[in-house]
């Protein structure tokens, strides 16, 4: 397929739209944080602040594909069980919503959750079912994405998807087994309407294993990427977890330079960068940081919290690989990867944006 536009949810800093862009495929995204937004701004990406549950697909009539990555929070709380309740009321939401229960009556049972994120995650669904019901004309493509605790109900949408017409995969991918230089597990759902054989792409690199060589493994695959091969420091660097295993700060999480970088977070800029000798050197830049995630060098992060900005991130070069797929395109080039390596920022309305206004590009 040939996709005309892509309309992102929670669409971040960009991560899916730098991809996409690469790509030759046009997209808007709906941010709620002015911070991601004013790097978006700055990035020239065609942006809309606000809240995705105040918008639905007859606010973006051109769209003909639709990706989202909703918040997580509420499906990774550890011990109180929380989580798991999260998880089975959005399971019982979703069945209701396939069934087509009364809209207005599911939207007042979701008010009534104990933390309002949890909704956001069928937020994807409203966006799909609204398409086929409402605006009569279905989005032909789906890609989303999350944390692995999300997997049952991406495999809840893929039951719903089927009924509608679509061809699914759904499953984890590791960041690093696609030249991301971090190692980061996603679960991804990609769909594509009609008889259609769609997969999730397939690895082009090899996993990483701690204390397993780069040259080790299936030689059809490319060795992981490395931190040192995105930051160039001129000589071999160590990243120390600004925290430890279990809470224990002896017990601080170890990486090398040779090595991918473990997971961004939102606190990326609290681990230290020491020197094999020990010698502490600065700590990660603002590009640097967002190199590991596979951004352009000269991504133009603004605005605060730039840290979580990058760790909420879908990274750009995952993203590209799903986006192709999702397409039924073949695996992209190194070339496109290349050309990742540099955004060159965009021209923008110099303006701030309200809630719901649409920032395009001139």
């Amino acid at each position: 397929m040939q996709p005309v536009k892509i309309v992102d949810l929670f669409a971040g800093p960009g991560g899916v739209d730098v991809a996409a862009e690469k790509l030759g495929v046009p997209t808007v995204g709906i941010e709620w944080d002015s911070d991601a937004c004013q790097t978006r701004r700055t990035a020239g990406l065609e942006t809309v602040q606000g809240d995705v549950r105040r918008y639905g697909p007859a606010d973006f009539p051109d769209a003909d594909v639709l990706a989202g990555g909703p918040p997580c929070q509420t499906f990774t709380v550890a011990g109180s069980g929380a989580g798991r309740k999260a998880l089975d009321d959005v399971l019982a939401f979703v069945e209701r919503m396939i069934a087509r229960d009364d809209r207005e009556a599911i939207a007042s049972d979701l008010a009534k959750l104990d933390d309002e994120r949890t909704g956001l995650v069928l937020e994807p669904l409203r966006w799909i079912l609204e398409a086929l019901d409402v605006r009569k004309k279905p989005y032909e493509a789906i890609v989303l994405e999350q944390v692995p605790a999300v997997l049952p109900v991406w495999e809840a949408y893929e039951r719903a998807l089927r009924n509608e017409g679509y061809s699914v995969d759904h499953g984890l991918l590791l960041t690093e087994a696609f030249g991301v230089p971090q190692t980061r597990k996603r679960a991804v759902l990609i769909a594509r309407r009609g008889e259609h054989d769609v997969k999730l792409p397939a690895p082009t690199h090899r996993a990483y294993r701690k204390g397993v060589p780069r040259d080790a493994g299936d030689a059809a695959l490319e060795p992981w990427a490395t931190m040192g091969a995105v930051i160039e420091r001129g000589t071999p660097f160590e990243v120390i977890s600004n925290y430890g295993t279990g809470g224990d700060p002896k017990l601080r999480g170890r990486r090398s330079s040779s090595q991918p970088s473990a997971t961004v977070t939102g606190k990326i800029f609290r681990n230290r960068v020491v020197s094999l000798e020990g010698d502490e050197l600065d700590r990660f830049s603002y590009s640097e940081a967002g190199r590991l995630q596979t951004f352009p060098a000269d991504y133009p992060w603004s605005g605060r919290d730039i840290g979580q900005q990058i760790g909420n991130a879908v990274p750009p070069r995952l993203a590209v690989h799903v986006l192709s797929a999702a397409f039924g395109w073949p695996p992209p080039g190194e070339e496109l990867f290349a050309d990742l390596n540099r955004w060159h920022s965009l021209p923008t309305q110099a303006k701030n944006a309200s809630d719901g206004e649409v920032l395009v590009k001139v």
